[in-house]
C-alpha cells in the first residue's frame, strides 16, 4: 500500500473514519424512512397524534424534510385544520416546488375553504407534472362547476370520459353540472347512466333521488315516483325521497297521497314551516279547510310565511268570506307589492263582491310596472269580457 505523505493526515479531522460516517448517514436515512412509513400508517389508523409525533421527530433530523412536512399537512387536513395544513404544504413547496403530494393537499384545503379559484390554480400546477391524473382533472372540473363556469367544467368532465369511459365521478359531476344549469334532460342522461351501471349493486341513494328530481323538474312525475320509492325502500326516512314523492303526487293532482308523505316528514321535523305549508295546501286541495287552517297557522306560529298567509286568504275566499279574504290580500300586497298572484286573487274577490271597477283598476295599476305579465293581462281581459 502506498505510504501516506506526512501532510496527508491534515486533510481529515482527527479520528476521522469514512466508513463510520457513511454508516451514520445511512442510519439517519433509514430512520427517516421508518418514521415516515410509521407516520403515514398511523394516519391510516386514525392515530393523528401518533402520526404528528413521528413526523415531528423527522424534522429534528431534517428540518425541511418533504415527507414530514406533507405528513403534518395531511394530519391537520384530516382534522379540518385547513389553514394549519396550508402552512405545512406551502413550506414544503418552498423547498420542493413540484412536490405533487403537497400540491394535491394544498388544493384540497382551498377547496374545503370554498376558495375555488386558488384550488384551481394549484391543481393546474399539479397537472403540469401529471396531466393524465383523472382524479385531479375531475377535481378541477368540480371546482369550475362550483364557480359556475359551465364550459370549462363540462370540457374537463368530458376529457375524463375520453380517458376512462363511464368514470363515475365524471358522470355524477356532469349530472350535477347540467342540473345546476337547469339542463334537466342532460342531467337525467348522466345520472341514469350511473344507475344502469350500478343497479345490480347498491347504487348510491343520492343518485336515485337525483334521477327522481330530474323527472320532477321535467314534470314526468310518474317516472319520478319510481325512483323515490326505490330510495325509500333503502331508507324509509330519507327527506329527499319523501319530499320528492309528496311533490310528485302534488304535481299529479293527487293531494291525498301527497299528504301521506308531507306528514311523514313532519314526524321527524315537526317545525318545518315549508312542509307545514305544503301539507296545508294539500288539505285545502281536498276541501278539508279545517286541517288546512291548522297546518297554515302552525307554520305562521314558527315564522311568517307568505304561502301560508296566502293559503288562509284563499280559504276565506273559498268559504265565501270575501271581505275577510280581500282584507288579507290587501295586507299582503302592502308587504309584497310585486307579487302578481296576490293581485289576481284580490281582483277575483272584488269581482265576486260586485266591485268590478276596483278589480280593473287594481290589475291596470299593476301592469304599469309589469306590462309583460301574461297572467295579469289574461285576468284583466277576462274581467273586461264578462
Amino acid at each position: 500500500m502506498e505510504q501516506l505523505n506526512q501532510n496527508d493526515d491534515m486533510m481529515f479531522p482527527e479520528n476521522f473514519e469514512p466508513a463510520a460516517a457513511e454508516n451514520k448517514a445511512d442510519e439517519l436515512v433509514n430512520k427517516i424512512s421508518d418514521l415516515s412509513k410509521k407516520g403515514y400508517q398511523l394516519i391510516k389508523e386514525n392515530d393523528i397524534e401518533g402520526a404528528k409525533t413521528a413526523f415531528n421527530e423527522i424534522l429534528t433530523i431534517d428540518e425541511n424534510n418533504n415527507y414530514a412536512l406533507v405528513g403534518l399537512g395531511d394530519t391537520e387536513r384530516k382534522q379540518n385544520h385547513f389553514n394549519e395544513a396550508i402552512s405545512y404544504y406551502r413550506k414544503c413547496l418552498e423547498f420542493y416546488p413540484s412536490n405533487n403530494y403537497a400540491l394535491f393537499g394544498l388544493a384540497d384545503c382551498y377547496k374545503a375553504l370554498n376558495q375555488f379559484p386558488k384550488a384551481i390554480d394549484i391543481w393546474q400546477q399539479y397537472l403540469v407534472h401529471d396531466d393524465k391524473n383523472i382524479t385531479v382533472i375531475t377535481r378541477v372540473a368540480d371546482a369550475y362547476r362550483k364557480i359556475h363556469d359551465f364550459r370549462k367544467s363540462k370540457e374537463l368532465y368530458l376529457k375524463v370520459l375520453e380517458m376512462e369511459k363511464d368514470n363515475a365521478y365524471a358522470l355524477i359531476g356532469l349530472g350535477h353540472l347540467n342540473y345546476d344549469f337547469k339542463e334537466y334532460k342532460e342531467a337525467l342522461y348522466y345520472w341514469t347512466r350511473i344507475y344502469e351501471l350500478n343497479k345490480d349493486k347498491d347504487v348510491d341513494i343520492r343518485v336515485l333521488t337525483a334521477i327522481g328530481n330530474c323527472h320532477r323538474k321535467l314534470k314526468t312525475f310518474e317516472e319520478g315516483t319510481k325512483f323515490f320509492e326505490i330510495a325509500l325502500e333503502r331508507d324509509p326516512t330519507n327527506f329527499y325521497a319523501l319530499f320528492g314523492l309528496a311533490d310528485c303526487y302534488r304535481g299529479m293532482s293527487q293531494p291525498l297521497k301527497s299528504i301521506t308523505y308531507w306528514n311523514k316528514i313532519l314526524e321527524s321535523d315537526p317545525k318545518n314551516k315549508v312542509i307545514l305549508t305544503r301539507a296545508g295546501d294539500a288539505y285545502r286541495a281536498t276541501g278539508n279547510f279545517k286541517e288546512a287552517k291548522f297546518y297554515y297557522n302552525k307554520a305562521l306560529d314558527i315564522e311568517f310565511d307568505i304561502y301560508a298567509a296566502i293559503g288562509l286568504a284563499l280559504i276565506c275566499k273559498d268559504e265565501g268570506e270575501l271581505e275577510e279574504a280581500a282584507t288579507r290580500f290587501e295586507n299582503l300586497i302592502r308587504n309584497d307589492s310585486k307579487n302578481s298572484r296576490l293581485y289576481i286573487d284580490l281582483s277575483e274577490c272584488y269581482v265576486a263582491m260586485n266591485r268590478k271597477q276596483d278589480a280593473v283598476k287594481l290589475l291596470s295599476d299593476y301592469l304599469r310596472f309589469d306590462n309583460r305579465n301574461i297572467a295579469v293581462k289574461s285576468a284583466l281581459d277576462k274581467i273586461n269580457i264578462s
